[in-house]
């Protein structure tokens, strides 16, 4: 596995890994709350056959700095000031959970930067109960004032989110787990809906379907990257 390499943005330290040929198209790999660059191993080498992987850590997480201040647009803004940083113009994204909220909050604010979008059982933007976690015992590898910052929002998010899903440009693949998911699929077939250049796959493995059924998710996504065909449907 590639060794963690660290960049400066926005005045806190952003780890990530990198895998993959130097001259392939690059793509970006988000993670979910309380996950980090690793929790990709199992799909990543398929997509570096192809494409010039980045797999960051987001603040708050692995090891990345834990500055204390958190928000999905916050991380927005981190993925932004790495593409700066490293001078990569464009990009195809997969965001997973809260990584595919970070993404989407980025596709809508700058749509010249994203090529292709790629979001993992993640539903539209909408008001939920609120759940308030119970912290684990013992140390964590991610900041818990992190997890209580970012559910706030997702349980009450901004509409506004919602409401610029239709500005999103990039072409876009929106994953669904399918019933044994925590995810109600209504959102997510909600959130396709709402994004005009999508389509919408269920590949029912829960909600970490690139975990629970690798083939299937880098088979779906890999169609839909390079353009070889239709995704199952």
């Amino acid at each position: 596995m590639a060794d963690h390499q660290r960049v400066v943005v926005n005045g806190i330290r952003l780890a990530y890994r990198v895998y993959g040929r130097a001259d392939a198209p690059p793509l970006v790999l988000l993670h979910a709350l309380g996950e980090d660059s690793t929790d990709w191993n199992g799909v990543i080498d398929a997509f570096a056959a192809h494409r010039r992987v980045y797999a960051l850590d987001l603040r708050g997480h692995g090891r990345s700095d834990w500055p204390g201040e958190y928000g999905l647009e916050l991380m927005r803004d981190d993925v932004l000031g790495f593409l700066d940083t490293l001078s990569l113009a464009r990009v195809d994204v997969i965001g997973h959970s809260m990584g595919g909220m970070v993404a989407y909050l980025l596709a809508e604010e700058h749509p010249g930067r994203v090529g292709r979008l790629a979001l993992e059982d993640i539903g539209a933007p909408m008001p939920r109960e609120r759940r308030v976690p119970a912290r684990p015992d013992g140390p964590l590898p991610y900041d818990w004032a992190m997890v209580t910052a970012i559910r706030a929002q997702i349980d009450d998010p901004d509409p506004v989110w919602l409401e610029r899903l239709q500005e999103i440009t990039a072409p876009t693949l929106v994953v669904g787990g399918g019933p044994a998911s925590p995810m109600p699929q209504e959102r997510v077939a909600e959130l396709a809906r709402r994004i005009r250049d999508s389509r919408h796959v269920t590949i029912p493995a829960g909600h970490l379907v690139h975990q629970a059924d690798p083939e299937a998710f880098t088979r779906a996504v890999l169609a839909f990257l390079l353009g070889t065909e239709d995704p199952p449907r």
